[in-house]
């Protein structure tokens, strides 16, 4: 048995924050209360100045596994999450081959349970990612998916994103959605505006090509009723219409990276292609937006969109090299830096974001602290700063190498096993 002495418990389900000791029996929480007797215990924490929450979930994640293991692969995946103090992660399904039938998604769960935390994995939309036909939900939600998802390619076919909608409506699982239309993109992974045109791009990826597809998918989501998720949300114009259409009414929610809340435009000119991303890292004006949107809940979820490439691909010509960055050892301490400590959240709304919002949306009975619940945990010290620079991922393409962030991560638990101890 596990005893954790003295931290401050911090639950957003319960809204609980208090200073308390938890016992941890087998993969349960046995015991929550004060002054618990330490005797007999086999390992037993001294949590003192730290905050214990829920393991933090991940809904956007990519393992590259099958297909791209050179980048990551399922173990090193969950490494990197258990060392950000991530228990559950939900990976996309662009890998090769894509993850549009049974027997991908049996390989991809089955590896996952070998490893240290919870990996989970949505099915496709649409067979091959190629947008012309819906995959099988029902073979495919039998088989354990827990959503759908085409990340990183926008589904273009109007009448066919409907029938998604229905289909997940009937299962109710969740819709997550690239909203990039590439009709009005020239440059992929930088704004269309003034880094692009210092950089001689003739061109970008505009605010319009996110918020005409938004635009459209949340007026489906009300007609239809489904759970739809807006992912990595990056311009005002996208904020403002999620938060209409949930004024109408519309089951829709939104997810927010670190990058787009930490990082403007102007990072581009600074990290060349380590900042660039799909969709772009926009205006200092958008990035205020966002943070408006986490502060009054449009935004409810921070999602990492951790997404490894090789130092090779990522050192090639900046038209020429893959969009992403890597997230998941970055994401709390960027959150408390940026979030927490620039005066715009709290720590229990910032948890709330990571945790029980997450779990919420896939359905997921995670993301919460209580008597006879998981013990999924993670222990940080909130005031302790720490520098960027090690990696359990394979792969270190993010712009935030060298930054000093808050919110030293010490210990992950996962089903009651210590799977990280920083």
């Amino acid at each position: 048995m596990i005893l954790i002495k003295n931290g401050r418990l911090i639950d957003p389900l319960s809204k609980r924050d208090e200073v308390v000791d938890i016992v941890i029996e087998k993969d349960k929480i046995k015991e929550i209360g004060k002054n618990l007797n330490p005797d007999g215990f086999e390992y037993i924490i001294d949590a003192t100045g730290c905050v214990v929450a829920p393991g933090l979930i991940d809904i956007h994640v990519h393992f590259r596994d099958p297909g791209f293991t050179r980048k990551e692969d399922i173990f090193t995946g969950a490494k990197s999450a258990a060392k950000g103090g991530f228990t559950t992660v939900v990976c996309m399904a662009n890998t090769k081959p894509v993850v549009d039938n049974p027997e991908t998604l049996k390989y991809v769960l089955d590896k996952g349970k070998e490893s240290d935390i919870n990996v989970l994995q949505v099915s496709t939309v649409t067979k091959g990612l190629r947008g012309k036909e819906l995959v099988d939900f029902d073979e495919m939600f039998e088989a354990g998916a827990v959503g759908f998802s085409d990340d990183g390619i926008p589904i273009k076919h109007t009448r066919l994103v409907y029938e998604a909608m229905k289909k997940a409506k009937e299962l109710n699982v969740p819709i997550s959605l690239h909203e990039e239309n590439p009709v009005f993109i020239t440059k992929a992974g930088v704004n269309e505006g003034k880094v692009s045109k210092a950089l001689n791009l003739e061109g970008g990826a505009p605010s319009i090509a996110e918020n005409i597809m938004v635009s459209r998918d949340v007026m489906i989501a009300l007609e239809t009723g489904a759970k739809v998720n807006i992912q990595h949300i990056s311009s005002k114009e996208a904020v403002k219409t999620v938060k209409f259409a949930k004024s109408l009414g519309a089951n829709v929610y939104a997810e927010a990276s670190p990058h787009h809340f930490t990082l403007n435009e102007e990072a581009v000119l600074k990290y060349g292609s380590l900042a660039k991303m799909n969709p772009p890292l926009r205006t200092e004006e958008d990035r205020l937006a966002i943070i408006e949107g986490l502060k009054d809940d449009t935004i409810e979820i921070i999602a990492t969109d951790h997404a490894p490439h090789s130092k090779e691909e990522k050192e090639n010509e900046f038209t020429k090299c893959p969009s992403g960055i890597t997230g998941l050892e970055t994401s709390l301490g960027l959150g408390i830096k940026t979030l927490v400590n620039g005066g715009h959240l709290d720590l229990m709304h910032l948890l709330e974001k990571m945790t029980i919002n997450p779990a919420k949306l896939y359905n997921l009975d995670r993301g919460y602290i209580k008597e006879g619940s998981f013990a999924d945990i993670v222990i940080f010290n909130p005031d302790e700063k720490w520098e960027v620079k090690d990696f359990e991922s394979k792969a270190t393409n993010t712009p935030f190498i060298g930054e000093v962030l808050d919110g030293k991560i010490k210990y992950t638990i996962c089903e009651g096993k210590v799977v990280y101890e920083g």
